[in-house]
């Protein structure tokens, strides 16, 4: 779906110039003289893999009566109010002039994303016109030549950080959560899913390995579809020797893969022993939601000390997952069963997370004055800003200069403070670095626009106010 961009500002600043050379064609009419469009036009746009669909507007004037200039206004109040995002364009040789001001406010109160726009800077005499711009209140302007192309690799990183998030499956009820029961062999998994389902649907006993295939059953919770999926107990790689205990081990790994929570079963006596480790780091790697669960808690004399105990030692031993839910209970008696369901659900809200743009940036402003990255050869690091790009698992994109010197020491601080910051205990959390300037972002889209824009030293990007939800 294209990010819908109305381009506004005052008359003759260059808008239909830049709504063409984002269209990659003339649709709009350019002349010196201002006032020259005066009805909304709309084009198709495009910049690297970024769709766009553009609003052309007329230039604001500040009247409210029954005048063509106020008729004009409103055209391009209502083409604010249609948008996803704002490029308001000033003139940069000009500097910022009271007009610009005025319609500063209004698109504040409007309460929409807004990216600034300093066009006509391609001399050095507009640097104290882009200076001014700061004091229109929209974080840094960027610094644009709508003429030349100057400033396009910029505007790309900006506008993509506004692009909506992308979701793996809609928020369906009708969709099935899919939950996985993984662990050793005779934890406990197959008594455990009778236990919460009500009824024997599962070939129970002492002895191990009676489950071979990765079995689903359906079910509904506090009217939620569910999908409860039994697996063969997994062991470590030099002990599976017969093909039949191969094939049922790649079954059990195929339904981690598929699966959007993964309930690992671990034996209250032997608990986090290495396999265990092996199975958490494999669903951490392939990005899905964990909660552990400990078995046969019901033999335990001392359950406070011993549950505190456990605690501590997933996060010690397993800290890429700190903060996973952990549930302990009795898949027999059924004693602790009743807290396993709402975990799940609590890790697949979380899982599912999406975090609003603005809110994010606010959180890396402040993790960075917290702890700024190190400098690298003598040149300090500068993370700019940061989108959401999708959920299940979270993913974000982090522009910076320098990017492909961040050490990853920082990556996972960034991380860490994330999970704290906005409530993701546990949740697998992926962050992409990228540049923001010269050619990184170009190379990697492949574009036209890209190629003649990294031909020009790419400038700073601004600070982004506020995405969509």
């Amino acid at each position: 779906m294209p990010l819908k961009v109305a381009i506004v500002g005052r008359p003759n600043v260059g808008k239909s110039t830049l709504f063409n050379r984002l269209a990659g064609k003339k649709l709009a009419i350019v002349d010196d003289r201002p006032g020259v469009t005066r009805d909304r036009r709309y084009g198709a746009g495009r910049i690297g893999d970024l769709e766009l669909e553009l609003i052309d507007t007329a230039g604001f004037e500040d009247v409210s009566d029954e005048s063509l200039e106020a008729r004009m206004r409103a055209q391009t109040e209502k083409a604010v109010d249609e948008a996803d995002v704002s490029l308001f364009v000033v003139d940069a040789r000009e500097g910022v002039v009271p007009l610009d001001e005025i319609f500063a406010d209004l698109l504040r109160r409007k309460d929409k994303p807004v990216v600034l726009l300093a066009n006509k800077a391609e001399s050095k005499a507009s640097d104290a016109g882009v200076n001014e711009a700061f004091a229109l209140g929209f974080g840094e302007p960027i610094p644009f030549s709508a003429e030349h192309g100057e400033g396009l690799a910029d505007l790309y990183a900006a506008l993509a950080a506004m692009e909506p998030i992308e979701d793996d499956e809609a928020d369906d009820p009708e969709i099935p959560i899919r939950i996985a029961i993984v662990g050793r062999p005779n934890a406990g998994k197959s008594t455990l899913v009778n236990r919460i389902i009500g009824e024997d649907r599962m070939l129970t006993g002492p002895e191990a390995g009676i489950t071979r295939d990765a079995i689903p059953v359906d079910w509904e919770y506090d009217n939620r579809r569910i999908r409860l999926v039994d697996t063969a107990g997994l062991r470590r790689k030099a002990r599976v020797q017969e093909k039949l205990e191969k094939l049922s081990t790649a079954d059990s790994i195929r339904a981690i893969t598929f699966a959007e929570v993964v309930v690992l079963v671990m034996d209250e006596e032997n608990a986090f022993e290495t396999q265990d480790l092996q199975i958490a780091d494999l669903v951490e790697r392939e990005g899905r939601a964990l909660v552990y669960c400990v078995t046969k808690f019901d033999l335990v004399k001392e359950p406070q000390a011993r549950l505190k105990a456990l605690r501590e030692q997933a996060d010690r031993v397993l800290p890429q997952l700190k903060g996973s839910p952990l549930v302990t209970l009795s898949g027999v008696t059924g004693r602790g069963v009743e807290r396993l369901m709402p975990a799940i659900l609590k890790a697949h809200r979380d899982w599912s997370t999406k975090v609003k743009t603005r809110d994010l940036n606010d959180w890396l402003a402040m993790a960075v004055q917290r702890h700024p990255p190190p400098a690298v050869d003598g040149k300090r690091i500068r993370p700019k800003y940061m989108a959401q790009t999708k959920a299940r698992p979270p993913t974000f994109v982090l522009f910076a200069t320098r990017a492909s010197q961040l050490p990853d020491q920082y990556r996972r601080y960034l991380i860490n403070s994330l999970r704290e910051s906005f409530d993701l205990p546990g949740v697998p959390i992926r962050v992409t670095i990228k540049a923001n300037k010269g050619s990184d972002p170009n190379a990697e889209q492949g574009s036209a626009e890209y190629d003649r824009a990294k031909s020009f030293k790419s400038r700073r990007a601004p600070t982004i106010r506020k995405r969509r939800d």
